[in-house]
């Protein structure tokens, strides 16, 4: 066998690497680089950390480039270890449906569709275009995983979602992006609250005042009109309580630790059982959208394209005014 040829820039023959390349080594290097240690991605693999580095070392050898930057309190990729990760990534995403694409042999449309969705997702379109996938197709089957927005969308980059629901800060080009529904953001506070239950609040009443709020309300993230909206209300600059997740900041709300941002429609019920009560403002509030987010470059099985297919046609056929909740 000829010895391995390096091209002016020291990469091996790209043919040469997709004739021997071992794809196990690829997917050993995703599970390091989304480790903080080869012994984290070790035991991620239940592999010994003697046999990992000795993979990472193979794969480094075949690609002659230096991938992750390992010593002393040091621990991250190389720039061509950013640029391998995020195609091995979809390599291996692609491999992992290799199994359930292969088992669609008959009519009857089987077939598992994961979908990532950010906390509390409330839509009525949504929910009846599954009832309705589900009695066509009651073969198929789902699988809901609650994420923060921002790893929603990097399982559908990875091909590890069928496709997420969630909100959107910056545009993937690789992505393809549909908005789903609108919502409005209102301020609350809880039971133990001393603003709660009080009628004719004020600007004044919320001047100064604590608050809870997600990890995305920043000026420069996804939430910037829920920060706005808290800055316009004179609410002090002391966040008590952060979550990626509605639920868990409905849960500080509710046990008084501030005053939060949550949407309105999503409250309206607890406000009617007394366990939340809005404070200002009451008007102009700020609308978010809530996007459906899939990866056209994915290889999807007859149920993902099938239910995909049904919610762009429900989005399609209403109009934006009832897709939204205020």
């Amino acid at each position: 066998m000829d010895a391995p040829q390096n091209d002016a820039d020291g990469w091996y023959d790209p043919e040469r690497i997709a004739r021997e390349l071992d794809w196990n080594l690829l997917r050993t290097f995703v599970v390091l680089a989304e480790s903080r240690s080869v012994t984290e991605a070790a035991a991620h693999l239940r592999l010994s950390q003697p046999s990992v580095s000795t993979a990472l070392k193979r794969l480094e050898d075949r690609i002659g480039r230096r991938l992750i930057d390992r010593g002393p309190g040091r621990y991250a990729l190389t720039d061509p270890g950013e640029l391998l990760y995020r195609e091995a990534v979809e390599i291996n995403g692609s491999i992992l449906r290799l199994s359930t694409l292969l088992r669609q042999t008959t009519d009857e449309v089987r077939g598992q569709v994961s979908i990532a969705v950010a906390s509390h997702v409330v839509c009525p379109l949504f929910d009846q275009v599954l009832a309705d996938f589900h009695a066509a197709h009651p073969a198929a089957t789902l699988s809901i995983t609650v994420l923060s927005s921002i790893d929603a969308i990097a399982e559908v980059s990875a091909k590890r979602a069928s496709f997420a629901i969630c909100l959107v800060r910056e545009r993937n080009p690789r992505l393809e992006y549909r908005r789903l529904y609108r919502e409005f953001f209102g301020l609350f506070c809880g039971p133990p609250h001393p603003l709660f239950g009080r009628a004719g609040l004020t600007r004044a009443d919320m001047a100064g005042q604590a608050t809870v709020s997600f990890d995305t309300d920043r000026l420069q993230d996804v939430l910037k009109p829920v920060t706005l909206m808290r800055a316009q209300s004179s609410l002090g600059e002391r966040i008590v309580g952060t979550s990626s997740n509605l639920e868990e900041v409905r849960r500080m709300i509710i046990a008084g630790l501030g005053i939060g941002p949550l949407p309105v429609h999503v409250t309206a019920r607890d406000v009617a059982d007394g366990v939340l009560w809005q404070t200002p403002p009451y008007d102009n509030l700020p609308a978010i959208d809530v996007q459906v987010v899939w990866n056209p470059h994915a290889v999807k099985n007859r149920a993902e394209t099938i239910l995909l297919d049904r919610i762009n046609e429900a989005i399609e056929r209403t109009p934006l005014s009832d897709r939204t909740y205020d």
